[in-house]
């Protein structure tokens, strides 16, 4: 074979081999996005099982450990509680409400004149962004 040809080769190869190693890397990210854009959040994961675990039936704590880390016993919305330590309401900080009949946890995204921006998981069955009470609430940043 010529050396053009082989050098020809050799390049393809290369492309290939990246392309590939692309692919195996992003899958294996346990810190891929919910919402990467290839699609909006749908309910299921685009995280490995083995990151986060099985969805639970009452996902919002799981869905904060996508976005901040920790292990399984952050699934509860009461476990972050413990998270961090306390604070006010601001941008950043995860907020607990924790009361003997709603049990939720969010991330706070912004501030509008109608009152804190809350993002969180199995908000109505979805991860939604939008204006929340958040009286009443622990703040842990």
């Amino acid at each position: 074979m010529s050396k053009n040809i082989l050098e020809k080769i050799g390049i393809v190869l290369f492309f290939v081999g990246f392309f590939m190693l692309s692919i195996v890397a992003a899958k294996a990210s346990p810190f891929n996005s919910f919402e990467d854009g290839i699609g909006l959040f749908n309910g299921r994961s685009h995280l490995p099982r083995t990151a986060l675990g099985a969805k639970p039936a009452r996902w919002c704590g799981w869905y904060m450990r996508s976005q901040k880390g920790g292990g399984p016993e952050y699934n509860k919305a009461s476990s972050w509680l413990h998270y961090g330590h306390a604070s006010g309401p601001r941008v950043g900080a995860v907020v607990i409400w924790n009361s003997s009949h709603h049990h939720h946890v969010g991330l706070i995204t912004g501030r509008t004149a109608q009152g804190w921006v809350v993002k969180s998981g199995n908000d109505g069955g979805a991860v939604r962004e939008r204006v929340r009470s958040v009286a009443g609430a622990a703040f842990r940043i």
